[in-house]
């Protein structure tokens, strides 16, 4: 296994430049797409697209994110694109004082669905057999149901009629970012925890620092192992993993996840975050406010969980 994990928390990134939202436009005009997909050993999803009609990348779909941005490796290999100017200040994960190129004008095609005027940025990192990342801003005003059984993302104008079985949650909307609320079961102890819905990381959940310290998480679980992680600027920080007895999502539980957190900078890691591994244990269904999310287990519910 590689030493380091690419984690492409762009959430924390700061561009401070006024982009226009992608349009999205059918090719057909029907009411729902759906959208092959596949999920890589780091949990991740990727889709597979088409910039200016004639370069093909594979997009990391990252639901913590918005725009597109390509690695630095992957816009080698391209011919389409080109850059037309550079923002310096740009804040990572792990640090700030980087730099990323910007790209207008480009048109982008996804399973019969296209958009023009699209901005690309370049970074230098993504997740592992992505060429970039692709931001749920693409898919703003619609219904996005992710069946991780059949690998494949329907996107629709109207939720589904029946959701009886499915568990209904509040989302909280943050920019491009959405928030569940989970409660943390350790001991006697049921710690309520607010978590970013986050597929471009692989793993469980990462805690921010306020709630480990506060809470003494650290003192209350068992470590089970450190790693190093890089952020998409290839800035490096070190995160302990245990196990959390139990995570309860609504009326869902999950028993013995893993539970990630820094050591070292207090105050770094602003935001808890739900992964890909927890991600791909349900049928998703996000309605097209960005005000409810549905989930029912799925055939991963109760699979082993990965060492990311």
């Amino acid at each position: 296994m590689q030493h380091f994990i690419f984690l492409l928390l762009s959430l924390l990134s700061s561009i401070s430049l006024v982009k226009a939202q992608p349009v999205l436009r059918s090719a057909d005009n029907k009411s729902s797409h759906r959208i092959p997909f596949r999920i890589t050993a780091y949990n991740n999803i990727i889709i597979k697209a088409a910039i200016n009609e004639k370069d093909t990348v594979n997009l990391m779909l990252h639901t913590a994110s918005s725009d597109i941005t390509l690695t630095e490796e992957a816009v080698k290999k391209l011919n389409t694109i080109q850059f037309t100017g550079a923002v310096d200040d740009v804040k990572s994960w792990g640090g700030g004082g980087n730099s990323s190129r910007y790209s207008n004008g480009n048109q982008l095609t996804i399973s019969g669905l296209n958009w023009s005027n699209v901005e690309i940025w370049d970074d230098q990192n993504s997740g592992q057999e992505s060429d970039g990342k692709i931001g749920l801003n693409f898919f703003n005003g619609q219904v996005l149901d992710f069946d991780f059984e059949k690998q494949q993302l329907t996107v629709g104008r109207t939720l589904p009629k029946n959701l009886k079985k499915y568990e209904k949650l509040a989302l909280a909307s943050q920019g491009a970012n959405l928030f569940v609320k989970g409660d943390l079961k350790i001991g006697d102890e049921l710690l309520e925890a607010e978590l970013l819905l986050h597929s471009g990381y692989g793993g469980d959940i990462l805690l921010n620092d306020a709630f480990v310290q506060n809470n003494k998480i650290d003192q209350k679980i068992k470590i089970t192992s450190e790693k190093k992680l890089k952020d998409a600027y290839g800035n490096v920080l070190t995160t302990q993993k245990g196990v959390l007895p139990v995570l309860k999502l609504g009326q869902l539980q999950l028993h013995n996840t893993h539970v990630g957190f820094f050591t070292g900078t207090v105050g770094r890691q602003k935001i808890s975050v739900m992964g890909g591994d927890i991600l791909k244990r349900f049928r998703i269904i996000i309605d097209a406010q960005r005000q409810h999310v549905y989930l029912k287990p799925n055939h991963f519910f109760k699979s082993g969980y990965s060492n990311i």
